[in-house]
C-alpha cells in the first residue's frame, strides 16, 4: 500500500456523547437453534449436520490473555482527546502515542478494574517515533504492569488481541493475526497526526478504530508485541478506513524509547538515521514531485561533511529514488546511524553522487 494512503487515526475529539449502532449478527433463523436429530410423524428420522464445538483450548487462552492483560491497558483522557495506554511499571508510568497526549501535560486516567477517575503527568513525547510516556500522581494499591514481548519473534499468521478504548468504549478487545512485519509507515499531519514515519511497524488484521491508539497488541503467551497506532484508509472512499490493515510500534522499539524517557526525561539515543538537512520537496515541469531541494544543512551533520549544500537537490538515497520528503524520511527510516550509503543530488543541472555516513536524529 501506498505510504500516502496512511493516515494517523485521530483519537478524535468526543462530543458529549457517542451515538453508537449495535447490529447483531445470528447465524441461526427464527427462534429456534439448529437441532440434531428427529423423528417425523411417519416414524422416519432425520440427521442435521452437527455444528462444530468452539475450540475450548483456544477460547480459553483468550480468556486467559484477557484476564492478564487488560488491567494493565488504561484510558486517557485529555481536555478534548481520549486515547488508551499501558502500564509500563509498577511506578505508575504508562506508555502511549504522543498524538495521544498532543500539547498537554496533565491527563485523567482510568484503569480497567476501576471507575475511579487518576491524575498523571506528562513525563515527555517523543513525536518523531509517536511515543509519550505520562506518570500518575498517586500510583493505587493493585497497579499491574504488562509484560513486553521480543519483537524479533513476532511471526505473519500469529494470533493477537488489540485492547484499548475505541471510541470511548473502555477495556474493549478485537482479536486479529498480524498479517506482516517490518512495514514503514508515514502518518499524516492532518486530524491530529505527528507526521512521523516509522519503521518495522506490526501490520494487524485485528480492529483498530480512533481510541485504541496508545493500547496494547497482546500475544497469547500476554505479552505486548505493540503499541495500536494508526490504520490504513481508503482515499478511493472518501479517507474512510481501511477494514482489516492497523499498524502497531513494536514492542522494541516502545521499550528502547520508554526507558530513555523514565531514565532521563528524553530520548537520548533514538536508533533513527538522518542526514542533517532541511528540506522542501520540488517539481518538475510537469508539476510532478521530482526531488527534495536542501534549504539549509546542520553543521558538521552528514550531509555537510559529505558536501551538500543550500540548493542541491537529492534524487536518489543509496539504490531508492527520492521525489518527496516523504520518501526521503522513509527511506532514512530504513537505514541506522553510522550507516554508509551514498546520495545522489544535481547542483547547477549536473547530476552527483557522494558517499555519506548517516547521522542520528
Amino acid at each position: 500500500m501506498d505510504a500516502s494512503c496512511i493516515r494517523a487515526l485521530r483519537l478524535g475529539a468526543l462530543v458529549a456523547a457517542v451515538a453508537c449502532s449495535l447490529a447483531l449478527v445470528s447465524g441461526c433463523s427464527g427462534s429456534g437453534s439448529a437441532k440434531s436429530s428427529g423423528s417425523k410423524k411417519d416414524g422416519s428420522t432425520t440427521t442435521q449436520a452437527a455444528v462444530p464445538a468452539v475450540d475450548s483450548d483456544l477460547q480459553d487462552d483468550y480468556t486467559k490473555v484477557i484476564k492478564d492483560v487488560l488491567p494493565s491497558v488504561v484510558q486517557i483522557q485529555a481536555r478534548t482527546d481520549l486515547g488508551s495506554g499501558v502500564v509500563y511499571d509498577g511506578q505508575g508510568h504508562i506508555v502511549t502515542n504522543a498524538h495521544v497526549v498532543g500539547d498537554e501535560k496533565t491527563f485523567q486516567v482510568t484503569t480497567a478494574n476501576s471507575e475511579d477517575v487518576l491524575t498523571a503527568t506528562l513525563v515527555h513525547a517523543y513525536p518523531q517515533q509517536d511515543l509519550a510516556v505520562i506518570k500518575l500522581d498517586d500510583v493505587p494499591d493493585g497497579l499491574r504492569a504488562a509484560k513486553f514481548g521480543d519483537s524479533s519473534k513476532v511471526e505473519v499468521g500469529q494470533i493477537v488481541l488489540a485492547m484499548g478504548s475505541p471510541l470511548g468504549l473502555s477495556s474493549s478487545v478485537t482479536q486479529g493475526i498480524v498479517s506482516a512485519t517490518g512495514r514503514t509507515v508515514s502518518e499524516g499531519r492532518t486530524g491530529g497526526g505527528t507526521g512521523a514515519t516509522i519503521a518495522n511497524m506490526v501490520q494487524t488484521s485485528a480492529a483498530i478504530n480512533p481510541g485504541n491508539s496508545g493500547g496494547a497488541l497482546v500475544n497469547l503467551d500476554s505479552q505486548v508485541i505493540g503499541i495500536p497506532t494508526l490504520a490504513a484508509t481508503d482515499p478511493n472512499v472518501g479517507d474512510s478506513a481501511a477494514p482489516g490493515i492497523g499498524f502497531a510500534i513494536p514492542a522494541s522499539m516502545v521499550k528502547t524509547i520508554a526507558d530513555q524517557i523514565i531514565k532521563d526525561g528524553r530520548v537520548t539515543d533514538s536508533g533513527r538515521a538522518a542526514l542533517g538537512i532541511t528540506g522542501r520537496t520540488v517539481v518538475d515541469d510537469d508539476y510532478q514531485a521530482a526531488g527534495v531541494a536542501v534549504v539549509e544543512v546542520t553543521n558538521g551533520g552528514a550531509a555537510d561533511q559529505a558536501g551538500l549544500a543550500a540548493g542541491d537537490i537529492i534524487t536518489k538515497l543509496g539504490d531508492t529514488g527520492i521525489t518527496t520528503i516523504t520518501s526521503l524520511t522513509e527511506a532514512l527510516a530504513g537505514e541506522k546511524p553510522g550507516d554508509k550509503t551514498t546520495v545522489t543530488f544535481s547542483r547547477n543541472g549536473a547530476e552527483k553522487t557522494v558517499d555519506v555516513t548517516l547521522g542520528e536524529q
